[in-house]
C-alpha cells in the first residue's frame, strides 16, 4: 500500500534560553501525523507553542529534540513542497503585488518570464486580478492577506501551513476568505495535498479542518485529537456543527487521568496567572448566577453570550477556578458557594472578600503584601518583584503577571500603586 503520509512529527521538544542558566520549554515530546488529503488544525491559547511548532515543520527553526519528517525525509531547513502563510501578513513594503508574489519563485531561481506567468496566474486564482502594480499600502488587511495565499500558492506547494491566517482580520473579510480558500482545495485547483494550520478560534477549526489536534500550554503539548467528520460547506446553524464545539470545549476542560491525580494543587509564586480582569470576573459571576441558567452554563454558551473568544474565555475561567470561584470540567462552568457569596455582595464586601482570596490563592499577591508588611515604610520598587519573576518566567510575561497582580491587587486595596514611580505600597498598614 502507498505510504500517503505528508507529515510527521516525532518527539519535539523545544526549549529557548532566557538567561544565562535559565531554558523556557515552548513544546514537549510532541507527536502526530498528518496525511495526504486532510486539513488539519492545531487548536490551543496563544501562546501555547502552536506557532513554534509549525516553523519547525516549515523548516524555519530546529527542534531542540525530535525530528518533523515530510514524506518520509527528515526536515533540516526549508523544503520546496512546504509553503507557508503567516498571520502579519509579511509582505515587503517597497514592492508591488506582483513583486512580493513574485519573491519565491525568484529564489527558486525561476527564469522572468515563467515568473511572471505564475505569478499573474496566482494572483487571479486568489482574487486580486487588477491589484497587480499596487503597493502594500494601498491595500486592505483582507487583500494584503490574500496576497500573503498568492505568495505561497504560487510555488505549487505540497503542503500548505497557515499561522494563524485569519485573526488580523475582521469577521466578515476572514469568513469571505475562508470561503475562498475551501473554495480553491475543494475545486483542486491548485496542487496541494494537505493544510495545516494554527488557531485558537475553536468555530474556525471546526468549520474548516478534518481533523483538530488540541494544544496544551506551558509548555505546549498533545491533549488530544477529533475528528470531523461533517461535509463541506458547513454552517454554524447546524445542530451537529454545534455539537462539534461542544465536543472541542470538553475535550479542552476535561481533566485527563493524571490531571485526576495531581489534582488542584495550590499554585505557587512563578505561576503564570492568567490575563484577566475583576470587572470580567463580575460580569461572568453574574451571569452564571441569573435565575435562568441557575449557577451553570455551557461553555460555547458562555463564549456566545459574552462573545469571548478562547484566549479570552479560558484566562478568566482558570482565575475563576484559581480562587475557588466557580468550576469548570467537561465543557461546563458552575459557580461555587463562594462565587455566589461574593457576587450576591454589595461593593465594599466584594472588595473585602476579593482581598481575602487573594492572599489566600495567589502566592504572588501573598508575597508583595508580606513584603510590604515588614517594610518600615510598607514600600517597595515593582522592579524587586520583576527581578523574582524573571527567575521563572520570561522578562515579556513577568512584566505581564506582575501587571495583572497589581491591578487585582488595586482593586481589593490590599496594595496601592504609583505608576510614575513604579512604588508598591500599603494602602492600610494595618490591614
Amino acid at each position: 500500500m502507498q505510504d500517503r503520509t505528508l507529515i510527521e512529527v516525532l518527539n519535539v521538544n523545544k526549549s529557548f534560553k532566557i538567561g544565562e542558566r535559565q531554558e523556557l520549554q515552548v513544546l514537549e515530546d510532541v507527536n502526530f501525523r498528518m496525511n495526504e488529503g486532510e486539513i488539519v488544525a492545531i487548536l490551543g491559547k496563544s501562546g501555547s507553542g502552536k506557532s513554534t511548532l509549525l516553523r519547525i515543520i516549515a523548516g524555519l527553526i530546529s527542534p531542540t529534540n525530535g525530528t518533523v519528517f515530510y514524506r518520509n525525509k527528515p526536515v533540516h531547513g526549508p523544503v520546496r513542497g512546504i509553503s507557508m502563510v503567516f498571520q502579519n501578513f509579511a509582505l515587503l513594503p517597497w514592492l508591488t503585488v506582483l513583486q512580493n508574489v513574485e519573491l519565491g519563485l525568484e529564489a527558486l531561481g525561476i527564469d522572468r518570464d515563467e515568473r511572471r506567468e505564475r505569478a499573474l496566474k496566482a494572483i487571479d486564482t486568489i482574487g486580486l486580478d487588477g491589484f497587480e502594480t499596487a503597493f502594500p499600502k494601498e491595500l486592505s488587511g483582507g487583500m494584503r492577506q490574500r496576497v500573503g495565499f498568492a505568495r505561497a500558492l504560487v510555488v505549487n506547494p505540497d503542503v500548505l501551513l497557515m499561522d494563524e491566517p485569519f485573526s488580523a482580520l475582521d469577521v466578515l473579510t476572514a469568513d469571505n476568505l475562508k470561503s475562498d480558500l475551501m473554495d480553491l482545495w475543494e475545486t483542486k485547483k491548485t496542487g496541494i495535498s494537505g493544510i495545516l494550520f494554527v488557531t485558537h478560534n475553536i468555530e474556525e477549526a471546526a468549520l474548516l479542518a478534518d481533523r483538530i489536534i488540541v494544544f496544551n500550554s506551558n509548555p505546549g503539548s498533545i491533549r488530544g485529537e477529533l475528528k470531523v467528520t461533517l461535509q463541506h460547506p458547513r454552517s454554524d446553524l447546524d445542530p451537529r456543527f454545534r455539537n462539534q464545539i461542544d465536543r472541542v470545549y470538553t475535550m479542552m476542560t476535561t481533566q485527563t487521568p493524571a490531571e485526576q491525580v495531581e489534582g488542584h494543587e495550590p499554585i505557587d509564586l512563578g505561576y503564570r496567572l492568567p490575563e484577566a480582569s475583576v470587572a470580567e470576573v463580575t460580569g461572568l459571576l453574574e451571569t452564571l448566577n441569573t435565575p435562568e441558567n441557575n449557577g451553570k452554563m455551557d461553555l460555547p454558551v458562555v463564549a456566545e453570550t459574552l462573545m469571548l473568544d478562547i484566549d479570552e474565555l479560558f484566562p478568566l475561567t482558570e482565575l475563576l477556578e484559581i480562587l475557588h470561584l466557580a468550576k469548570v470540567s467537561k465543557g461546563d462552568i458552575t459557580i461555587t458557594d463562594e462565587g455566589k457569596a461574593f457576587v450576591e455582595a454589595d461593593i465594599l464586601e466584594r472588595k473585602k472578600i476579593f482581598l481575602q482570596l487573594l492572599k489566600k490563592y495567589v502566592p504572588l499577591a501573598r508575597y508583595i503584601y508580606e513584603q510590604l508588611t515588614r517594610h518600615p515604610r510598607h514600600r517597595a520598587l515593582e522592579e524587586n518583584f520583576l527581578s523574582l519573576l524573571e527567575d521563572y518566567l520570561t522578562e515579556k510575561e513577568a512584566e505581564r503577571v506582575l501587571r495583572t497582580v497589581i491591578e487585582w491587587g488595586r482593586y481589593a486595596e490590599l496594595f496601592a500603586y504609583d505608576y510614575n514611580a513604579g512604588v508598591l505600597s500599603l494602602e492600610n498598614p494595618t490591614a
